[in-house]
């Protein structure tokens, strides 16, 4: 049984779908509306530079302007087909109906496109819609960037625009929808449990990584050729633009300058030391030394981990899912891709997909008010089963639909540069620009 408290985190986390999160009209928040437009501002620096600078870093020298440029053309990209369509296929309900499962249960109607019949007036929860559609399009920028990780170094420019537009409109849309888009929903009618993002960001953009590294196969010369980061000062500080820009992205998401973000704040500060806590014992007792790499890694298995549950577990349960979580994307990033032989460039699946599996488990675990958690009446069974549903979903869909998405791309304008341009760097190749001259 889902308690009166989960139903109203619950719906404090529908910024995808106005109508349903409030049944009546509630005055402007001056508080709230500035909490979220800043929310929006922090999750766009976690994205760039905080992303790109965490990717950057970890690519060679000659590829290190290909993730920012691919970066902000996807961005350009995506914020025109979000309000064109992208931004109703989430947020519409026509149809929709508590505990019924229909096609509107997996994707939204056109009849918010272009935003119609949203002005400036228009109030969500005492928030201008205008402000929640811009804090949505933030999360739809970064996803797909994420995903591009995966099999950086070795996609064309116009290959990596092209994919993010296409995943945005098949894959991300339409998973967002599912998990936010209220009573009818299908992760929603099945009591998933997913605050911020566990399944439709983490585990689809790690997910889409696997499966574009598999599809457009290994960098030319791994794994026997050493690949090694190429400033890991850029990775350190985009790990902590990341971590920062990530109160944007949880806190943010309880909709309100309330007591939920208040808990929020807290649980991902938590969790995010946990993390690194769990990936420098692991690393020390497995190898003998701490790296840079690894506390910055950590501080990201924690951050994806407490995504789905920052608002259902205590401060001590988010201590316990950091610190898993980062053990846990340890061994995925030291032992799953060099025994499965997937060249997935920046360990996107290993960090983001693994993360958020076992984020969304231990959501279900730690969100019992036993162990601290908010959720009263929850049944670890029945839980669990909810959890393991919306991470099954996730898997499927989204890597059914990327895999059809790269074999279009490749068969168009084709994923892959040539050997010659992927010797050569892709700064050069793609923008004839060097990111260091001397």
């Amino acid at each position: 049984m889902i308690s009166n408290l989960l139903k109203k985190l619950m719906l404090a986390t529908l910024f995808f779908s106005p109508a349903l999160a409030f049944a009546e009209e509630t005055p402007f928040d001056p508080a709230s509306t500035v909490w979220i437009m800043i929310s929006a501002i922090l999750v766009l620096i976690m994205f760039i530079p905080g992303l790109a600078l965490f990717y950057g870093g970890m690519v060679r020298t000659k590829n290190v302007l290909s993730i920012f440029t691919q970066f902000f053309a996807v961005s350009g990209v995506v914020a025109i087909l979000w309000v064109s369509f992208v931004y109703s296929l989430t947020a519409d309900s026509t149809n929709m109906v508590e505990g019924v499962t229909n096609l509107n249960s997996f994707i939204g109607g056109l009849n918010k496109a272009f935003l119609a019949g949203i002005t400036e007036q228009s109030l969500t929860g005492g928030v201008p819609d205008y402000v929640l559609i811009a804090f949505g399009l933030t999360f739809a920028m970064i996803t797909p960037c994420i995903a591009l990780g995966g099999f950086a170094e070795r996609i064309k420019f116009g290959a990596a625009v092209m994919f993010g537009a296409l995943w945005l409109i098949l894959v991300y849309g339409p998973l967002a929808h599912m998990v936010w888009g209220g009573p009818g929903a299908i992760m929603h009618t099945w009591g998933v449990l997913d605050f911020a993002g566990g399944t439709a960001v983490h585990i689809n953009s790690g997910v889409a990584a696997l499966v574009g590294a598999i599809v457009i196969g290994k960098r030319k010369g791994w794994p026997t050729t050493p690949m090694p980061p190429h400033n890991l000062v850029y990775t350190m500080v985009g790990a902590a633009l990341l971590w920062a820009g990530w109160f944007g992205f949880n806190v943010g998401s309880a909709l309100a300058a309330n007591t939920t973000a208040g808990l929020v704040l807290l649980t991902t500060m938590l969790a995010t030391c946990a993390g690194i806590f769990g990936w420098m014992v692991i690393e020390k007792i497995r190898t003998g030394h701490v790296t840079s790499l690894g506390l910055a890694s950590g501080a990201i298995a924690g951050l994806v981990g407490i995504t789905p549950a920052a608002a259902f577990v205590g401060p001590f349960g988010a201590i316990a899912v950091g610190f898993i979580t980062g053990i846990c994307c340890f061994f995925a990033v030291t032992e799953l891709k060099r025994k499965f032989g997937i060249d997935d460039s920046l360990d996107v699946f290993a960090l983001h997909g693994v993360g958020g599996m076992v984020g969304a488990i231990l959501t279900g675990i730690f969100a019992a008010p036993a162990l601290g958690g908010l959720v009263e009446g929850l049944s670890f069974g029945t839980q669990f089963i909810a959890q393991v549903a919306g991470i099954l979903l996730t898997v499927v869909y989204c890597g059914v639909m990327t895999w059809i998405i790269m074999k279009i791309i490749d068969k168009t304008i084709g994923l892959r540069v040539s050997i010659e341009e992927e010797q050569q760097g892709l700064d050069l190749s793609d923008h004839n620009e060097r990111a260091y001259n001397n």
